[in-house]
């Protein structure tokens, strides 16, 4: 059964579709927004290669022409050139502003092709079809598109509304266990954030999700993406609640630089060893109860999902070297960095009131760990 999640942002609203068999259905899906029958699609190699061929016979069943980019796989194509690449080519396909382009795959193509949408004609329409796990449950909805630099991730971009999101379920049984348990780590962290009684049903359906269980997957997946949309309906462009939704990214980002944006630690994994990085600098600070970090740790290990720091292989700087890579993040405030910690699962917080050396002896004691282990 498809469901549907609105993000109702006025004259921005779009609906999110869930469900089984959209990207066969996408035609009919995508039909209604067309001021004539043609559009523009954009992926990556590996997901080209899986799903293109039955997204674009979709197309053409409803008498929609399109033509497709395949750009190389990876996070290093949320980069300048690949940006221009894709401008250029959607330029040389006649693109008009009423026209719609196709982001094909997961959250890199999602946020580069948002972000070409973004400034292409300054502002042409898009349609997000996520084929990752974690592109269904964050990156796809709410608008939020860019590319890296040197200095860190997503820090160039704008805020750009997809016209309609395609979340096709059954894509996610061609992902690797890797590629998916890294997905799984946003959907845990919506429980983390703001819902206990989601991280508690997890903590039980968990295994479901992860052997391939497509209710719970459908389940997963709505509940994540319903929670993102409430809290983007309520701050849009992150001026206050959304950056709840970066719980565990501040340390993420950082590890995520420390590592090059390699295949060394996927965002995903970045992301659930953030979030027990920040439950344990809330219980450190006092916030939450002593137990709850143990609580956080527990489910990831249960799940075989990257946990600490000692998950990430290769070299990592030193709790200072860290310290200066989050700086750089996105959630700094008048030099001042912001971070989300909790009071407990599911009461998640923004803060700028964090003693930098209590971060540190948290950083230190993980790293520390990482050296024993």
């Amino acid at each position: 059964m498809i469901e549907t999640v609105q993000v109702p942002l006025g004259d921005r609203a779009y609906d999110v579709r869930i469900g089984p068999g959209l990207i066969g259905r996408a035609g009919a899906e995508i039909a209604p927004l067309l001021p004539r029958p043609r559009c523009a699609v954009v992926t990556d190699e590996n997901v080209g290669a899986r799903h293109l061929g039955a997204l674009q016979a979709a197309l053409e069943a409803e008498g929609i022409a399109s033509e497709a980019l395949v750009l190389p796989a990876g996070e290093a194509t949320k980069s300048w050139a690949h940006l221009q690449q894709t401008v250029e080519w959607l330029l040389s396909q006649k693109v008009e502003r009423r026209d719609v382009v196709i982001a094909l795959g997961g959250g890199v193509i999602g946020d580069l092709v948002g972000f070409a949408a973004a400034i292409l004609r300054r502002g042409v329409r898009f349609v997000q079809v996520p084929t990752s796990l974690l592109a269904q449950v964050d990156s796809s909805v709410g608008g939020k598109t860019g590319i890296n630099a040197p200095q860190g991730k997503n820090l160039i971009g704008a805020f750009h509304q997809p016209a309609l999101v395609l979340a096709d379920i059954d894509v996610l049984a061609t992902l690797a266990p890797r590629d998916f348990l890294a997905g799984y780590g946003e959907v845990v962290k919506y429980g983390l954030l703001g819902d206990y009684d989601f991280f508690q049903w997890l903590e039980v359906e968990g295994p479901a999700i992860a052997s391939g269980d497509a209710e719970a997957r459908q389940r997963a997946v709505k509940r994540s993406v319903e929670m993102k949309a409430e809290i983007v309906v309520r701050d849009e462009t992150e001026q206050g609640d959304r950056a709840l939704l970066n719980l565990g990214h501040t340390f993420c980002h950082a590890l995520e630089a420390a590592t090059g944006y390699s295949d060394r630690l996927l965002h995903g994994e970045g992301v659930a060893i953030g979030c027990a990085l920040a439950f344990e600098l809330s219980a450190r600070l006092g916030l939450c109860p002593q137990e709850e970090p143990g609580r956080v740790r527990a489910h990831l290990r249960a799940m075989a999902m990257a946990t600490d720091l000692a998950d990430i292989p290769g070299d990592l700087p030193d709790a200072d070297g860290l310290l200066a890579l989050m700086a750089q993040d996105k959630k700094v405030v008048a030099g001042q960095l912001r971070f989300i910690l909790a009071r407990g699962i599911g009461q998640a917080f923004v803060t700028a009131d964090v003693p930098s050396e209590t971060v540190r002896s948290v950083l230190a004691e993980a790293l520390s760990a990482r050296a024993a282990a």
